[in-house]
């Protein structure tokens, strides 16, 4: 799904802070932060992860999984066009 990491990319790309995060997913600053703090990737009520994924990509990034057709390959983020 999302790791800890592509989360921390995404939000310094979007140059968000946790709090912002957690109004535009809709879940409270504690899950932000225990998601940020997570090893790997992120575990969690798939309703949470799901708002957090929605959340981001409504801001405007692009997250790219493992296995996902990507130039460099690997799991990552990126600014959509």
């Amino acid at each position: 799904m999302i790791t800890a990491g592509q989360m921390r990319a995404a939000r310094a790309l979007l140059a968000m802070d946790q709090r912002d995060l957690a109004e535009r997913s809709g879940l409270s600053l504690p899950t932000i932060q225990r998601m940020e703090a997570s090893e790997g990737v992120i575990r969690g009520n798939v309703d949470s992860l799901m708002k957090l994924i929605a959340g981001l990509e409504a801001a405007g990034v692009v997250l790219i999984g493992e296995g996902t057709t990507s130039s460099g390959g690997g799991r990552g983020v990126r600014l959509k066009d």
